[in-house]
């Protein structure tokens, strides 16, 4: 019987792999509070569990929001959301 490993802790290039982005923006990200990790004298440890869960915690219309700023209070940042969303051809939540 075979036995098929699953990584439950990911280093910092196997977690940039996992999310397809370079490590800089990672270990970035990281270092910000943005990324749960954790920092083990020279090397970045992150929980699999843990990036999942960040994952599915971060809704896009609040990232849009948070990276608005001092637009979020604006009337019209609705109706231009719509309308990027629109002109991408997808909705603004993807369906799995």
């Amino acid at each position: 019987m075979s036995h098929i490993l699953i990584k439950n802790v990911f280093t910092l290039k196997e977690v940039a792999e996992y999310l397809r982005v370079p490590e800089e923006k990672i270990e970035r990200q990281v270092l910000r509070g943005r990324i749960p990790g954790r920092r083990i004298e020279d090397e970045w440890r992150f929980l699999k569990t843990a990036i999942d869960d960040w994952l599915r915690s971060h809704d896009a219309r609040m990232i849009l929001l948070n990276q608005a700023g001092v637009f979020s209070d604006d009337e019209t940042l609705d109706e231009l959301r719509m309308a990027i969303y629109s002109k991408r051809g997808r909705p603004e939540a993807e369906l799995f």
